[in-house]
């Protein structure tokens, strides 16, 4: 993968968001949450700015992205569906869930719908074990996932 270097805009509002947060002990996750808020995802273009401004290597930086997945390379869909696929979950259908939303949707967990309507994530707990499965769309948990559930969500985020 080729990093290409970010435009001089993006470049000075990430400066920006390093400057302000740069002083706080451990900044880099506070930096990285504030580029995705500005941008709504970590350009890759970011990654050896972030690197420079904080004196770390751009592996590290890059580390750090990549194990988190709130932090994606490219800008999500406008709804965000999270399904949880837990144990819980999986013990009370998360599989047939998922299938369902994936063929409804037409798009594979990491993937956003070519009209940007929606991206889907897997999640490994949304705590809620008891009313498994779960899922959460736009920061909103849902609970006891069923076929009718599914389709009000689906809906929701087509229209």
């Amino acid at each position: 993968m080729t990093v290409q270097p970010a435009s001089t805009e993006i470049a000075s509002r990430i400066a920006a968001i390093i400057e302000e947060l740069k002083d706080l002990e451990g900044p880099l996750l506070p930096i990285l949450h504030g580029i995705r808020e500005e941008f709504g995802h970590v350009p890759q273009a970011a990654l050896p700015v972030i690197a420079d401004g904080l004196n770390l290597s751009r592996a590290e930086v890059h580390g750090v992205v990549t194990f988190y997945h709130d932090f994606r390379a490219q800008p999500a869909g406008r709804h965000v569906l999270k399904l949880c696929q837990a144990e819980a979950c999986q013990s009370m259908g998360s599989d047939a869930v998922a299938a369902k939303v994936k063929q409804l949707l037409g798009i594979d967990f990491h993937e956003t719908a070519r009209d940007g309507s929606v991206t889907l994530e897997p999640v490994y707990c949304l705590g809620l074990c008891a009313c498994s499965p779960s899922a959460m769309l736009d920061g909103e948990v849902i609970g006891r996932l069923d076929d009718e559930k599914i389709e009000e969500i689906v809906a929701e985020v087509r229209s």
